[in-house]
């Protein structure tokens, strides 16, 4: 198991260390992990840093190959040059000799820069010439999935990402799980299988599936004995409110009740999984779980839940993906006219017919 060091820790002079930047989000940052993976396979030791958000602290100490955790000192949206001048400042005696910068911001591209870090590897973005060095052109059509974009940084220019890409697999350890389930007062009954619904998308509402069809899904799977946990940040109260509502209040509701690091651990023990494209729907992907993950407004060939028991669902409308954060024609058809049989036979499928 890797450990989380100080930002100012010296390396030895003559082993290569690779500084990442990662992603603003849960779900991009699990789909880097595939990068990260590739990038071990390439040097063993003594592993990479990552500089991301404090909040993604328990997806990177769930990455074995992650050895050191790096806080970023500024919030989300904010330029904050001074914490990233005195970041970089701290970094130098670490002598990376390389960083790959995943975010295509300007200000993501500063801290490697006033490192010193010598290669700075990055997609051509917001300005960044002369801050990245090793700057790649976007190839969209070559690499249509965000996964395959992450992996490309960690290879060669003209090489391309490998065809069959390491996929995402967190580690989670079975004390952790037990004292998730200590800490909410849960009780976890060896006999009832567990399904686990993420109602929310912080994105927006066209990427959320009506209550409604939540709800009845739980009402579903809880008639036929299997507890039913509902998953979410504080910003997803609502959502799983209405779910529960919807569902007759038969559902154990864990919104707002976790931080990330005891939802990640609760959902490695769930029989089966279904969420919006959101960052736990990544999450569920990398644990393994069985998985349907419903998408709208946003598209399953670019973010797709990255596992081999997974099915992402999409209606394909005409009109879908928009990427946007509310439906821009007011009717939300892309999931309003997915019904709950189809997402029930997608159970089925993950769940090799266990599913109800």
């Amino acid at each position: 198991m890797h450990s989380l060091l100080s930002a100012g820790a010296e390396a030895p002079a003559d082993i290569p260390v690779i500084l990442i930047v990662g992603p603003s989000w849960v779900g991009d940052m699990v789909m880097a992990q595939s990068l990260f993976r590739v990038l071990k396979q390439r040097v063993p030791e003594p592993g990479l840093q990552v500089i991301a958000p404090p909040w993604a602290r328990p997806l990177l100490e769930r990455m074995p190959e992650v050895e050191v955790s790096i806080d970023l000192p500024v919030g989300h949206g904010r330029f904050g040059l001074m914490q990233r001048r005195q970041l970089a400042k701290r970094l130098r005696a670490r002598r990376f000799t390389q960083a790959i910068v995943l975010p295509n911001s300007w200000k993501s591209a500063l801290i490697p820069y006033w490192a010193g870090v010598p290669l700075r590897t990055g997609w051509r973005g917001e300005l960044r010439y002369g801050l990245l060095n090793d700057l790649r052109r976007p190839r969209s059509r070559e690499l249509p999935m965000m996964v395959q974009r992450f992996v490309a940084l960690g290879v060669p220019p003209r090489q391309g990402p490998p065809d069959k890409l390491p996929l995402p697999r967190l580690f989670i350890q079975a004390v952790q799980v037990q004292q998730a389930l200590r800490r909410l007062g849960l009780v976890r009954h060896a006999r009832r299988p567990l399904l686990a619904l993420c109602p929310g998308a912080e994105y927006g509402p066209a990427k959320r599936w009506p209550a409604a069809a939540f709800g009845e899904l739980a009402r579903i799977h809880h008639g036929q004995d299997w507890d039913v946990w509902l998953f979410g940040s504080k910003q997803d109260r609502p959502a799983c409110a209405e779910v529960n509502a919807a569902a007759g209040g038969i559902c154990t509701d864990l919104s707002g009740r976790t931080g990330l690091d005891q939802a990640v651990d609760l959902l490695s023990i769930a029989d089966a999984v279904v969420s919006n494209d959101s960052g736990l729907m990544h999450v569920a992907a990398a644990l393994g779980r069985p998985l349907v993950g419903i998408f709208g407004s946003s598209d399953p060939t670019y973010t797709p839940p990255l596992s081999n028991r997974a099915q992402a669902l999409s209606l394909r409308l005409e009109c879908s993906p928009c990427f946007k954060r509310e439906c821009p024609l007011g009717h939300l058809d892309c999931l309003r006219q997915l019904p709950v049989e189809q997402v029930l036979e997608a159970l089925g499928v993950v769940c090799g017919g266990e599913a109800a």
